[in-house]
């Protein structure tokens, strides 16, 4: 038994990568937890997981490119489980390319999903939060170090999750919930192996010479989700092996 047992969290683009992570551990800790995915969909093994691990799962199907996406999913959780205590922001759209090369139309898309749709799940799931919720924003460390070229538009739109991460402090403050940024830096996953064609300048650009695991980010998650957290807000906790150091 934890502090967490019994509640409710969900967790966007928890399918894979750190997303899976975060949602096995909230899982372990006691909670019933809700995850979304885009792509490649195995339900079933999904839930699985995240029941083996301890809670209730609900997986849903949301392309957050879709404005009603994200009200959606946390609608369906609230449905479904009748409250929502921790709502993990941490689906993304991520676009790496020369400046002159990218589109108008990639400009919509990573927009829709790395900022519009943290607001309105925010917003949506607000509604349904009592004092002590916990919002958590997943961002990226190249918001604070961008160390190379072909990553301004994702840089630009994590940028914004601490613009609204602060907002929401202080609207939300006065209710008891609390919204916390988490800056992951270079992370072993599929889409950045450590053993990758990036790894070695990504591994140097950290003070500690190496990749991070999935396990560290969704750690950081389970402290801000329970007891450790209650008194931090409005503020972007780092977990980036020293890449902004």
């Amino acid at each position: 038994m934890t502090e967490l047992t019994g509640k409710v969290a969900l967790v966007t683009g928890g399918g894979r990568g750190i997303g899976a992570a975060i949602a096995l551990r909230l899982a372990q800790d006691g909670m019933d937890v809700a995850i979304t995915y885009a792509h490649a969909a195995e339900e079933a093994e999904r839930a699985k997981r995240i029941e083996t691990a301890g809670g209730r799962a609900l997986v849903i199907e949301a392309d957050f490119a879709d404005p009603h996406a994200a009200v959606a999913a946390v609608e369906r959780t609230a449905r479904e489980w009748g409250r929502i205590d921790v709502l993990v922001n941490n689906a993304a759209a991520f676009v790496a390319a020369e400046l002159g090369q990218i589109t108008p139309q990639e400009v919509d898309r990573v927009l829709a999903v790395n900022v519009r749709s943290v607001f309105l799940a925010c917003q949506a799931a607000a509604r349904h939060m009592g004092a002590d919720g916990r919002l958590i924003n997943i961002g990226t460390c190249v918001t604070e170090r961008v160390p190379g070229p072909g990553m301004t538009l994702f840089a630009m739109s994590k940028s914004a999750l601490a613009g609204l991460t602060k907002g929401l402090a202080r609207d939300l403050g006065p209710r008891g919930i609390t919204a916390v940024l988490v800056h992951p830096g270079p992370i072993d996953t599929h889409a950045n192996p450590a053993g990758g064609p990036q790894a070695a300048g990504f591994s140097g650009a950290t003070a500690l010479g190496r990749y991070g695991a999935v396990d560290d980010i969704a750690s950081t998650v389970a402290h801000l989700a329970g007891e450790g957290g209650r008194y931090i807000t409005g503020s972007a906790i780092s977990v980036d092996g020293g890449f902004a150091a």
